[in-house]
């Protein structure tokens, strides 16, 4: 199915109230020239954690699971914390206080406004999906940016063989990359690309199953010395990952000689070709970065 017009709710910042759900006048020092990508609509919710912004996501509270979500890359430091799993009480109540909280254990003390509100651990137990990050630990330096990415508004639904296969081997790449080449802060989208017919995790249609999941970098300020071979990989790319072994071919083929993980390639592509295939599956532009990530003169 086609899906309508989506428009950010972040226009007349000056009239708006500076909150943690709802607008991202509050942290968006995370988008390239302060601006959000245009196209997608959903509840913006600045992900804050500990009294600070760690990032930005756009959630659907009707798909229970983000659109994408938004970060400053930096180079990991140290083994991946043992995060315990989160979620935003301002999704399940506006008054709440808006710094992400852990899940109460056992987890049927989770209240039931949260649970209608938002994706649960019990919505990803005894399903053939891992939790997916769309900020990941890996891509943080600092230890309490890399626990703010365990909550499930920066998580979808993602098969085994993606995430712990050629979407984690993308994670690493881009990690090195950055980390080797970007000079100045990099700015990073992730976000998911749904079925043309929504997908659910459980029958009770809570979660909603994303087909692929895609990711942009943006480094304006980079090192002049790459090598040939990444001349075109800045100051801006991107990639599409298939998250069904089974979709058809014309976004991501499949590369049949890799028997392990098969079906779930990654296809590495130009800001431009991803924003083709997002206007061809939403049926509306969908513009990631302001200016395609080059600066003005």
């Amino acid at each position: 199915m086609k899906y309508p017009l989506y428009v950010w709710a972040v226009c007349a910042l000056g009239h708006v109230s500076e909150a943690d759900v709802g607008n991202f006048s509050p942290c968006l020092n995370f988008f390239y020239q302060y601006w959000p990508p245009k196209g997608l609509e959903g509840t913006p919710i600045c992900q804050n954690f500990v009294n600070k912004y760690r990032f930005a996501s756009l959630y659907s509270r009707e798909r229970r699971s983000p659109w994408l979500s938004a970060y400053f890359f930096s180079p990991p430091a140290g083994k991946r914390p043992k995060g315990s799993w989160k979620y935003e009480p301002q999704l399940a109540n506006s008054r709440a206080n808006g710094t992400m909280l852990p899940f109460p254990i056992p987890p049927h003390k989770v209240d039931q406004n949260v649970i209608e509100s938002q994706a649960v651990p019990d919505d990803y137990i005894n399903s053939s999906y891992t939790r997916g990050h769309l900020n990941p630990s890996l891509h943080h330096t600092d230890h309490t940016d890399r626990q703010a990415t365990f909550t499930l508004t920066n998580v979808v639904p993602q098969k085994e063989g993606s995430n712990q296969g050629p979407w984690a081997a993308l994670e690493s790449v881009v990690n090195k990359m950055l980390s080797l080449y970007c000079v100045g802060t990099a700015y990073v989208v992730t976000g998911i690309i749904p079925y043309r017919i929504d997908r659910w995790l459980k029958d009770e249609h809570r979660v909603a199953i994303p087909e692929y999941m895609w990711s942009a970098y943006c480094c304006p300020e980079y090192s002049q010395n790459l090598p040939e071979s990444l001349r075109k990989t800045f100051p801006t790319f991107a990639a599409i990952g298939r998250n069904d072994p089974d979709s058809t071919e014309e976004i991501v083929p499949v590369d049949r000689t890799k028997k392990k993980n098969l079906g779930f390639d990654v296809r590495r592509m130009t800001l431009t070709d991803l924003e083709m295939y997002l206007r061809e599956r939403y049926g509306r532009d969908v513009t990631v970065f302001s200016q395609q990530c080059l600066q003005q003169e």
